[in-house]
């Protein structure tokens, strides 16, 4: 995403594995940005199109040596260029309201004293998932614990102080707001995040509260992150896309339109 300022304020970082399905439609919400976006997706080890699909849009990719959130937002933040760093989770779409607002933030000398968080939401008519919005938005605003599907937006000097993120597999969004949280504050965008629906429509919204309260707890007791992550893992349906991408072959119409022409005729390819 080359633009015509070289060196933006603005640097977001995007931890991806086997995001293809997600990447092209978060994407085209970046390219709302009005300047250049260093934008750096740090890549686990995907096997499906998600390294092909940044790059032809003209994204660094940075391949992670670990398959660890943590690790590679750590390493993002590290090849970062811009004062303010933002943290996006791949499934993440933006509302169009996203880059008004965070200009208006990073203009304000004031900002770069907090982290900041967009409100939680999920792109699906259904009474559950409106429950659910409410209790993050409660837990993030009186209880300051926003998670990472919320992303993170902070500056440089903020972010280091704190100590930056963790390699940690399980809890790295949880452990740096810890630390943030213990010297600042952290604030509300005004402005919502779409997360992916499939990861909550799997399971008992209840139960994978309860499942979530329980992976914390033994986190800190210091519990084997690897088990941690494990347990952690959302059971989570393969879409026909997600098909379709293992295999190596897609078809025009299984991309957002606003995908710009050149990625859709590089990735088209007729199955055998």
């Amino acid at each position: 995403m080359v633009r015509s300022q070289k060196f933006p304020n603005l640097s977001i970082i995007i931890p991806t594995l086997n995001e293809a399905n997600h990447l092209p439609l978060l994407f085209a919400d970046l390219n709302d940005w009005p300047c250049d976006i260093d934008l750096k997706i740090v890549d686990g080890g995907s096997t499906d199109l998600t390294v092909s699909i940044a790059r032809i849009q003209g994204v660094n990719v940075v391949n992670s040596l670990e398959s660890n959130r943590g690790y590679q937002l750590r390493i993002g933040a590290s090849k970062a260029k811009g004062e303010w760093l933002l943290f996006l989770h791949a499934d993440s779409r933006l509302d169009h309201l996203w880059v008004k607002r965070l200009i208006k933030i990073m203009e304000n000398k004031i900002s770069k004293n907090f982290a900041w968080y967009f409100d939680f939401k999920i792109k699906k008519n259904n009474l559950k998932f409106r429950v659910l919005e409410v209790a993050v938005a409660l837990r993030s605003y009186l209880l300051q614990r926003p998670y990472g599907d919320q992303g993170l937006l902070i500056h440089k000097d903020l972010y280091y102080r704190s100590g930056g993120f963790s390699s940690l597999k399980i809890m790295e969004d949880l452990d740096l707001i810890t630390r943030i949280t213990k010297t600042s504050k952290v604030r509300r965008i005004g402005v919502n995040l779409y997360t992916d629906a499939i990861k909550w429509s799997n399971c008992s919204i209840i139960k994978r509260a309860i499942k979530n309260a329980s992976l914390r707890r033994r986190w800190r007791k210091g519990h084997d992150l690897d088990n941690l992550a494990k347990d952690g893992r959302p059971l989570v349906t393969p879409t026909p896309f997600d098909k379709k991408c293992k295999k190596g072959y897609l078809k025009q119409g299984d991309l957002d339109p606003r995908l710009s022409f050149d990625v859709i005729s590089h990735l088209r390819k007729e199955p055998p």
